[in-house]
């Protein structure tokens, strides 16, 4: 839409800094759309002040889907963001272009693009992918965690563990350093995780300078002290009844959420899980009729399809085979420790028919690269 003289005269008399308040105020829908009206507008939403001001003050996480078309991985793939605040979706342009090889997530923000050790990653809001130095090892699927150093001149660290396609070193854990651009081994993961390590059968959080992974299956349970550099003891993290859980870092607290199979019933559970002793106390149960949609009445065949990400007082549940509507639903947990669930509404049309889906949550913050 084209502006008339007037309001152009009348944006121009503000400072940049006041524009900059301004548009920072925005819903990120709007503050994306507002990039394109104008070139000073676009320097403003690009610059690393605005990006600062921007991720300061935002709080509740995004649910993202990415789906791909395997037969044409280099054209029918799309993106889309869903935002709490608004009840609504987004469809993200996207610049990704996929080779049949590539391994394809996400995590804390960041889109991750990996194949034959070559490391690829950018900001979910940024046009640019950044590559790394290689690998050590050739990964597929691995679980990713993003973290912060003290002192860091740039604000993102990458652990890399599972995925090896190298099976004399399945366990090898690489650790990404920003400011020497150099990837260095650690102590490598405990072996009774060897049997499918990746994100298939494993998730994993970062939890107050642990990077925790979790069987979602089998179970077990182990962090990584990011300072120390050194595995706890394995542990079982399992309640009663449950047939699949994932493990999840949601601001002050450390959260389990599954299936669980109770007094002939099926449920999906929420626990807050005590770091220290790994106990665990139910803070929340789906309401039946969200359950229901989820699964639309095949539990027993299509609960080994529910994934579960979060972040922030956000849980996101998605039923990755329901591909016509692309079934989700979303709870809030309030400070208190109530959760309070909400159906994610369907994705706009128009959609593709998409293969390969993948999904992730957080907060979206502006990284200024």
């Amino acid at each position: 839409m084209e502006k008339s003289d007037n309001t152009l005269s009348n944006w121009d008399i503000l400072t940049p800094d006041l524009t900059e308040l301004i548009l920072s105020n925005l819903p990120i829908p709007s503050i994306i759309r507002a990039s394109s009206v104008s070139k000073s507008w676009n320097s403003i939403i690009h610059s690393h002040s605005f990006k600062t001001r921007v991720s300061n003050s935002r709080k509740s996480p995004w649910f993202f889907i990415y789906g791909q078309n395997k037969n044409l991985p280099n054209k029918n793939y799309q993106v889309f963001a869903f935002d709490p605040d608004s009840d609504s979706w987004i469809k993200l342009p996207d610049t990704t272009t996929l080779l049949p090889n590539d391994s394809f997530t996400a995590s804390n923000g960041f889109f991750f693009r990996i194949c034959s050790g070559k490391f690829n990653f950018k900001p979910v809001f940024s046009s640019t992918w950044l590559q790394t130095s290689p690998l050590r090892f050739s990964r597929c699927n691995p679980l990713i965690g993003v973290y912060n150093e003290p002192g860091c001149l740039k604000p993102a660290w990458f652990i890399v563990a599972g995925g090896l396609e190298n099976s004399e070193a399945w366990l090898a854990v690489e650790i990404y350093n920003p400011d020497y651009n150099s990837w260095e081994i650690s102590s490598p993961l405990p072996e009774i995780f060897r049997p499918g390590i990746s994100s298939q059968t494993l998730c994993s959080a970062i939890f107050n300078g642990k990077f925790y992974v979790h069987g979602i299956y089998l179970s077990f349970i182990s962090y990584f002290d990011l300072k120390k550099r050194v595995w706890s003891n394995v542990q079982t993290l399992r309640p009663p009844g449950v047939m699949l859980s994932y493990l999840i870092s949601c601001q002050d607290r450390l959260i389990l959420a599954g299936l669980c199979y109770v007094k002939d019933e099926l449920e999906f559970n929420i626990w807050k899980v005590d770091e220290r002793t790994l106990e665990f106390s139910e803070i929340g149960i789906m309401p039946p009729d969200l359950l229901s949609r989820l699964l639309d009445g095949e539990w027993d065949q299509k609960f080994g399809s529910v994934r579960c990400v979060g972040s922030g007082n956000i849980v996101y549940v998605f039923n990755e085979e329901r591909r016509s509507n692309r079934s989700a639903c979303f709870c809030e947990i309030s400070d208190s420790g109530k959760c309070r669930w909400k159906r994610v509404p369907d994705l706009p049309e128009p959609v593709n028919e998409l293969d390969k889906v993948m999904i992730s949550a957080f907060v979206p913050l502006m990284y200024p690269y």
